[in-house]
């Protein structure tokens, strides 16, 4: 679900400005899921856009790397529900359109943040007893 809402960051008038160039900046882009997570973390919003070809897919792998990234680092465990997705991916999109300047790894790591709990808490949650 995460995947339908993180894309969409580029307005459509921006889609369509850079679309005669969509062409060129496809055959210039290597497979980012294989981009250097050192190269990946140092790319705005609108720069990811550019080097994902302005695909979807490609995209949302860029997302998931640096997601994975923030979690790790954060100690943080991302749950694995239609509700965690769609509240992490409405993040992604709303932040993104605010500023495409910005770093994507600083938007991602907020994601993970408003939508992540700690481990520990994650395991103790786990663990629980139900209540009665």
């Amino acid at each position: 679900m995460a995947a339908a809402l993180c894309v969409g960051t580029v307005t459509v008038a921006q889609a369509q400005q850079d679309e005669k160039t969509n062409s060129t900046a496809q055959a210039n882009t290597s497979d980012t899921a294989a981009m250097p997570i050192d190269q990946l973390v140092t790319k705005t919003v609108h720069e990811a856009w550019i080097a994902s070809g302005r695909n979807e897919d490609k995209w949302f792998s860029m997302v998931q790397q640096l997601a994975a990234l923030s979690a790790q680092n954060r100690g943080i465990t991302l749950p694995d529900t239609q509700e965690a997705g769609s509240k992490f991916g409405e993040w992604i999109k709303k932040e993104s359109r605010k500023d495409p300047d910005q770093l994507l790894y600083a938007v991602v790591d907020h994601a993970v943040q408003y939508v992540g709990k700690k481990q520990a808490a994650a395991a103790a949650d786990a663990t629980a007893a139900p209540k009665k």
